[in-house]
């Protein structure tokens, strides 16, 4: 995937330099007080744009990409994984969720406008505080509730947009020889253990580690006729606990040419339905019923990593209650038990087009 191309594996989006990115949906936190990281109840399907060139709008088959089919007022995280280092860019109507500012075609510091793969294991939205992030939320557009509209006034775009660039050659080839270092040590101290040895913990999963399957979607009847655009963007909803980490790289570690980028398109439940013949996945479970079940949470800390302060621009951005209304039933906090701590291809091409 060297070229630059973007692929569906699943419900995975694959960027070059083995990225991968998965939406999942999620419980909406209430918008006051600081929670822990809420699990997944299941991935978002993804389907390209380009597939379905008779129903989706115009300007969707302008941009190219992929779209997913979301609730008013759903909750999504993004989970990411990386074969090798990797800078990701993501955008929330391209306007970046790490520094608030407007859409840059390579990495940038001052502020810092990507997080570092693999270290930053998800991100579940604005980084907005010390050490909390606001949480991404979805909603119509034109209504000035987007982070798209908070920071720029506008509401062209919606979305989310993701970019990502790889090590320079060099430095790729001194990470690469550092690891194997650290292979071979690896080998020599299993050797010496008496009892017989110990192997690297499993690759850690996203807090959604009881995803429900999406299962196969029942046939709908044949697609309609394009519609005008109903596009949704991110907003946001209430703080959590969670950092985004500060890359301790310098900045000319990283190439200044994309290894690939993708526009995701937010549908609507009966948009998804019209564009694309399927059922959409069912709505969310509510907080009572998710708290029952005995779902865990997560508390999620890496002690070597230093967070990024967060920007004026996201600090300001207020959640989407303050312009649609509270519709939250009474929270059920969850028992301190269920809170966990945490440690540290194949498909066709995504096409991609102007944006």
């Amino acid at each position: 995937m060297a070229d630059g191309t973007v692929r569906i594996d699943g419900n995975s989006l694959l960027l070059a330099g083995g990225v991968r990115v998965r939406f999942i949906r999620t419980l909406r936190l209430p918008e006051t007080g600081t929670h822990a990281l809420p699990p997944g109840l299941g991935e978002f399907p993804l389907r390209r744009v380009e597939d379905h060139p008779e129903t989706v709008p115009a300007e969707w088959l302008a941009r190219g990409g992929v779209m997913l089919p979301v609730h008013l007022r759903e909750a999504m995280w993004l989970s990411f994984g990386a074969a090798e280092p990797a800078a990701l860019q993501v955008g929330a109507g391209k306007v970046c969720a790490v520094s608030g500012s407007p859409w840059s075609p390579r990495p940038g510091r001052d502020p810092q406008n990507y997080v570092v793969l693999p270290r930053q294991p998800w991100l579940d939205g604005i980084n907005s505080g010390k050490g909390t992030v606001r949480q991404f939320v979805a909603v119509p557009l034109g209504l000035g509730a987007t982070v798209e509209g908070q920071v720029t006034g506008e509401e062209v775009w919606g979305g989310v947009q993701l970019q990502s660039f790889p090590l320079t050659d060099t430095a790729l080839h001194t990470w690469r020889e550092e690891q194997r270092r650290l292979a071979e040590e690896t080998v020599r101290r299993r050797a010496r253990s008496a009892s017989g040895g110990y192997g690297a913990p499993a690759p850690m999963s996203a807090p959604g580690g009881m995803p429900q399957p999406a299962g196969a979607m029942p046939a709908a009847p044949a697609a309609a006729a394009p519609r005008a655009s109903g596009a949704m963007g991110l907003g946001v909803g209430g703080s959590m606990r969670q950092e985004v980490y500060k890359d301790d790289r310098p900045l000319s570690d990283w190439s200044t040419t994309a290894s690939g980028r993708v526009f995701v398109h937010l549908v609507t439940p009966p948009q998804w339905r019209r564009i694309t013949g399927e059922a959409p996945p069912p709505s969310p479970v509510d907080r009572a019923a998710y708290t029952r079940a005995g779902l865990p949470w997560f508390d999620y800390y890496d002690q070597d990593a230093t967070d990024l302060d967060p920007t004026d621009e996201l600090g300001a951005v207020k959640p989407v209650g303050d312009w649609l209304g509270d519709d939250h039933t009474p929270w059920q906090p969850p028992s301190p038990g269920q809170v966990k701590p945490l440690g540290d291809a194949p498909g066709k091409p995504v096409g991609d087009g102007d944006w």
